[in-house]
C-alpha cells in the first residue's frame, strides 16, 4: 500500500489508507485512544476503540512515546464535530523510530522554550507547526523572486564564495588560511554580478550564502545569511532599477498572500499588497525627521531609530510599508556607485525601507573605468590593487545597476518576528558556530 499525506485524507473517505509520521499527542481514555499523528502536510486525529481495533494496536498505542515515527493503517470517516471534519480509525499501527523522552525541548504550541535552547535541538523545534510554517513562507518567498526574476530575462549564476577579490569594506570580511594563502570568504557577489552584465548576460541574479564579519548583537544582523543579488545592463538610470525592485514587491506580497495563506493565518501576519511605493530623497527624509526633532547632517546616513520614526510618518502620510529613500550622500555609499551629473555630493543609489527597516539597498554602478578609478582614488583606494575588477570595465561594459536583500531579513520582517534568527534554520552569529 502507498502511502497517503494527511492532506490528502478527504479524498480517500471510507477507504483503508496507510499514513507515516510523528505521535504530536498522545490520549488515553481507558476505551478510547487518540493519537495525533502529524506528517509534513499537516495533523490528524486518529483513534482506537477497545473492543473494535485490533488488541495488537490497541495495546501497543500504550507503549508509543510522543515523536516516535509511526506507520498506521486505518480508515478515515467523517465526523462533523471533530475540528478536522475527518479521523482515521486505527486498524494497524507499527513504530518505525521511537522517540527518548523527555524531549530537551517543548515543541508544542504553547511552548516557552528560549531561542537559544531552541536553536541547539532545532530538528525537534520546526516540527512545531508555527515555526515550520516560517521556513515554508521562507522557501515561498525564494520560489516567487526566483520566478519574476526568470520572468524578466534574468539568469541565474553561482558564483565563488572564496576569493581574492573583494570591492567592500576590508573590514567586514573573514580571511582564511587557504593552502597556505590568504584568502577571503565573500561577503557579496557584486565583482561577479558586473562581470557578468559585461560578459553579455546582461541581466543575472544570485540567491547564496553572504558572509560579513561584524560582531553585530542585534535582532537584524547575522554573519551569514543568504543574499538575494541581481544586476541588469543597459539602464537610463537608477529608477529602472526601483521600478523592477516595486514590481518585484508588489508581486511577491500578491503571491504570497495566495500560494502561503494558511500558513500566513497561522502565524497571524496580513499584508495588505502595494500598488505604488513612494519615493523620497534622503534630503527629504532628513527634513520630514527634522520636524519631529531628529537632526542630521548632509553626509550622515540614517539610524536604525531614525528609518523606525520614518516609516511611521510615511505609513501615516502615503498609507504605504514600504518606501524608497533615494540619493544618497557620496561620503556614506560605495565608491563604484555612480554620482549625478549635477550632484558631485550624491549617488544614484537608493535603500527601499519596509515597516521602518532597511531591507534593500541597490545603485546604478559606474561603468566608465576613467571615472571610477577617479571614484577609487577619492576613498583612498587603488585600481591598480584591483586589477581583475578593473577588467570588467576595459573592454566594453554597458551601463548597469543592481541591488541586494538578505532572504532572511525580507522572511523576519514580512512575518513580523523579532528576531532574524527565527527566519534562518541554521542561524550564524559571533557566538553561535553549531549545529
Amino acid at each position: 500500500m502507498e502511502r497517503t499525506l494527511i492532506q490528502d485524507l478527504t479524498k480517500n473517505v471510507g477507504k483503508e489508507v496507510l499514513l507515516q509520521g510523528w505521535v504530536q499527542e498522545l490520549r488515553n481514555l481507558s476505551k478510547i485512544k487518540f493519537i495525533i499523528l502529524r506528517d509534513r502536510s499537516g495533523d490528524m486525529q486518529t483513534l482506537a476503540f477497545k473492543g473494535e481495533t485490533p488488541d495488537d494496536a490497541f495495546n501497543l498505542i500504550d507503549t508509543v512515546t510522543n515523536e516516535s515515527v509511526v506507520e498506521i493503517v486505518g480508515i478515515p470517516k467523517e465526523n462533523k464535530e471533530s475540528r478536522w471534519g475527518i479521523e482515521v480509525m486505527i486498524n494497524s499501527i507499527k513504530v518505525l523510530s521511537e522517540s527518548a523522552v523527555p524531549l530537551p525541548i517543548d515543541n508544542s504550541d504553547k511552548s516557552q522554550t528560549n531561542i537559544d535552547k531552541r536553536l541547539d535541538f532545532r530538528f525537534l523545534d520546526t516540527r512545531n507547526k508555527k515555526h515550520h510554517a516560517i521556513f515554508t513562507v521562507r522557501s515561498k518567498i525564494s520560489k516567487i523572486v526566483t520566478n519574476f526574476l526568470d520572468g524578466k530575462g534574468f539568469t541565474n549564476i553561482n558564483t565563488p564564495k572564496i576569493t581574492t577579490l573583494g570591492v567592500e569594506s576590508g573590514a567586514e570580511l573573514f580571511k582564511v588560511d587557504y593552502f597556505g594563502k590568504p584568502i577571503y570568504l565573500s561577503q557579496s557577489p557584486q565583482i561577479y554580478k558586473q562581470m557578468f552584465v559585461a560578459g553579455g548576460f546582461e541581466r543575472v541574479y544570485e540567491i547564496a550564502p553572504v558572509f560579513r564579519a561584524e560582531k553585530s548583537h542585534t535582532t537584524r544582523h547575522l554573519t551569514e545569511f543568504t543574499g538575494v543579488d541581481f544586476e541588469m545592463g543597459f539602464i537610463k538610470d537608477e529608477t529602472e532599477i526601483m521600478d523592477l525592485i516595486e514590481e518585484m514587491f508588489i508581486d511577491l506580497v500578491t503571491m504570497l498572500k495566495k500560494e502561503a495563506g494558511d500558513e500566513l493565518t497561522l502565524l497571524g501576519v496580513e499584508h495588505t499588497v502595494p500598488t505604488k511605493i513612494p519615493r523620497m530623497t534622503m534630503k527629504e527624509a532628513k527634513e520630514m525627521l527634522k520636524a519631529k526633532g531628529r537632526s542630521y547632517k548632509d553626509d550622515d546616513d540614517l539610524d536604525p531609530e531614525g528609518e523606525k520614526l520614518l516609516g511611521k510618518l510615511v505609513k501615516k502620510k502615503f498609507d504605504s510599508d514600504f518606501v524608497f529613500v533615494t540619493n544618497f550622500p557620496w561620503e556614506i555609499r560605495p565608491f563604484y556607485h555612480m554620482k549625478p551629473e549635477d550632484d558631485p555630493k550624491g549617488t544614484k543609489s537608493f535603500d527601499l525601507l519596509f515597516n521602518g527597516v532597511e531591507i534593500c539597498t541597490g545603485a546604478q554602478r559606474e561603468h566608465r573605468l576613467d571615472i571610477l578609478s577617479e571614484q577609487a582614488k577619492e576613498k583612498g583606494m587603488d585600481m591598480k590593487d584591483m586589477v581583475k575588477y578593473a577588467e570588467i570595465f576595459k573592454y566594453g561594459c554597458p551601463p548597469h545597476g543592481g541591488v541586494g536583500f538578505g532572504l532572511d531579513r525580507i522572511t523576519q520582517r514580512l512575518l513580523q518576528l523579532d528576531n532574524i534568527r527565527e527566519a534562518v534554520l541554521l542561524p550564524r552569529d559571533p557566538e553561535r558556530m553549531d549545529p
